[in-house]
């Protein structure tokens, strides 16, 4: 079970149902006190120990049996906790009813068209902004600071119409109070936190976003017609861009046909208004993402406090094993530093997401320009799952950079994290060196290539003895014998195997392999040398990060292209 990160103290059950609606959170059973109060989100997995607390909105993610759920309400209602979320449709026995009047546990169930993810999102947006001392926030415009709910809440009270605020990927931020008879894109927008992709399209083709962020003001927004996908009774909107000097931030949707000349000018207040949260809301994500890098690092050091550090994200003193995971920047190319800078901090975020959906325990941070995370695991495990995870994650995200993850050994407990971490590091500056076709490793798999990585630094300078004599060879007149003894050591001495790999007769390669014997002085007999070879050029490979005879060649100005 893990905390959903928030510096908001809470919010209150009746304010979740005002905001959500039952068109998409049910009360199901329970005493139902709209005064309650809600200060944390928590994620249980049935699978896991329950570690409930005071005030808590638990969020039952494969809670499905009321046998199950009334072992929960025990144990929700020992700590205080204040209710419980099951996906819907759910209908409570009735001992779950009677358990949860006598626990005075709150039991809601959730829309089935509506995300887990997206609703622990939303209910940390409704929680009510604080300091780091615990102290209330500043405000603007007479609410809290970064409380866009109320934002959209007072839009909607002086319009007299449903409003919504979002991103400028059309991302659902917050919305007013649900109203009975809302139109379909609503609907759907509130269920997905995001505006149907049909929509978009339709607007982003239709030139009306453009319109939007070119105007000064307020802009009127035609219904969408049947071939955007929406139904004959939707209406139309009045949109408005929410701006930070020059830089847009996102706009409000008014659910109206037409404002007033006075409304429009409170509409544009109101995105002045919508402006300055949104910037102290990014500027508190922030905050949060630094203090838990720092929190992070401080646990991976192994450093003073880190076991207070530890238990500040949630962590146990159990097997663990640490991923590292970082973005292949090249040397040259379009993107700029605060394009990395921004790419590599959204591949944080979603690293964090999907590690907290795979373990409700599991904590990420990003230090400098490495995101570390710390995942539970069996003991016996040997990073199988950790390279599923791995894995998993890098087929999902999309991004214009190569992104790569090493895996460390599973550690034993906290004080074997920092040992994890370093091996972690070890396998991907192997990653990023050698021209290993993979973007996942584990230690244990590249061992010999982190320990070549580790050697002195002349050692990996320039080839010597035997493949020196072939690389200056080649240099001169033009040939590949490097590339004919790699082949040969690559193919365990198969003359057809490595002949297929340079794409010659099998009678020239081996008119070649002469060649080597007699430029290179290797005696090919003898495994000492052909170990010397091989490591020889494999250290060269990961030093340049290019195949042996490239490298090899590079070094010495060679081409390569006959005999």
């Amino acid at each position: 079970m893990t905390e959903e990160p928030s510096l908001r103290p809470g919010t209150t059950i009746g304010r979740i149902l005002a905001e959500f609606g039952p068109a998409h959170l049910q009360a199901v059973c329970g005493p139902l006190d709209l005064t309650r109060r809600v200060e944390s989100i928590l994620i249980q997995d049935p699978e896991d120990e329950l570690e409930a607390r005071e005030n808590a909105l638990v969020l039952g993610i494969g809670l499905r049996t009321g046998a199950a759920m009334q072992t929960i309400i025990d144990g929700l209602a020992a700590h205080g906790s204040t209710g419980l979320v099951v996906r819907g449709p759910f209908e409570a026995t009735p001992a779950v009813r009677t358990q949860a009047e006598k626990a005075a546990i709150e039991v809601f169930s959730l829309s089935p068209g509506a995300s887990w993810g997206n609703l622990a999102a939303m209910l940390r947006t409704l929680m009510t902004p604080r300091n780091v001392d615990g102290s209330r926030g500043e405000t603007f415009g007479g609410i809290i600071a970064g409380d866009l709910f109320a934002v959209a809440n007072s839009v909607a009270a002086l319009l007299k119409a449903s409003v919504t605020i979002e991103d400028r990927h059309s991302r659902l931020l917050a919305f007013s109070s649900v109203r009975e008879g809302a139109d379909a894109s609503r609907v759907q927008t509130i269920l997905g936190r995001q505006v149907p992709a049909q929509y978009t399209r339709y607007l982003e083709e239709a030139g009306v976003f453009q319109a939007i962020y070119r105007a000064s003001g307020s802009v009127t927004v035609a219904p969408l017609p049947e071939e955007a996908g929406a139904p004959p009774e939707e209406g139309g909107r009045v949109a408005i861009a929410v701006r930070a000097g020059d830089e847009i931030l996102g706009t409000i949707w008014v659910a109206s046909e037409r404002l007033s000349v006075e409304q429009e000018q409170i509409l544009l207040e109101s995105s002045r208004l919508a402006a300055m949260h949104l910037v102290w809301q990014r500027t508190d994500a922030d905050v949060e993402r630094r203090r838990s890098a720092e929190i992070v690092a401080s646990v991976l050091r192994g450093a003073s406090g880190s076991e207070e550090a530890a238990r500040r994200l949630g962590l146990r003193d159990e097997s663990s094993v640490v991923l590292a995971l970082k973005l292949s920047v090249p040397g040259s190319g379009h993107l700029t530093y605060a394009d990395i800078a921004t790419e590599r901090r959204k591949l944080a975020d979603a690293f964090a997401t999907h590690l907290s959906f795979a373990h409700p325990r599991a904590a990420s941070g990003l230090v400098e320009d490495v995101t570390y995370g710390i995942v539970p695991v069996a003991a016996a495990d040997s990073g199988s799952i950790a390279v599923r995870l791995a894995e998993d994650f890098l087929d999902r995200v999309h991004s214009p950079l190569q992104a790569l993850i090493g895996i460390g050994r599973v550690a034993s407990g906290l004080g074997d994290l920092p040992r994890s971490r370093s091996q972690a590091d070890r396998a991907l500056k192997v990653l990023e060196s050698s021209t290993l076709d993979r973007r996942v490793a584990r230690f244990d798999d590249v061992y010999a290539e982190a320990l070549l990585l580790e050697l002195p630094a002349d050692a990996t300078e320039l080839p010597s003895g035997p493949i020196a004599r072939l690389a200056a060879y080649d240099r001169e007149h033009q040939s590949s014998l490097v590339d004919t003894l790699r082949a040969w050591l690559d193919a365990f001495g198969d003359i057809a195997q490595a002949a297929a790999a340079t794409f010659v007769h099998g009678n020239t390669f081996r008119y070649r392999l002469r060649r080597v014997t007699e430029v290179g002085g290797i005696d090919l007999d003898d495994p000492r040398e052909r170990f010397s070879a091989m490591l020889q050029m494999q250290i060269i490979a990961l030093a340049g990060g290019q195949a042996p005879s490239e490298h090899v060649h590079n070094l010495t100005g060679n081409q390569g292209k006959s005999n």
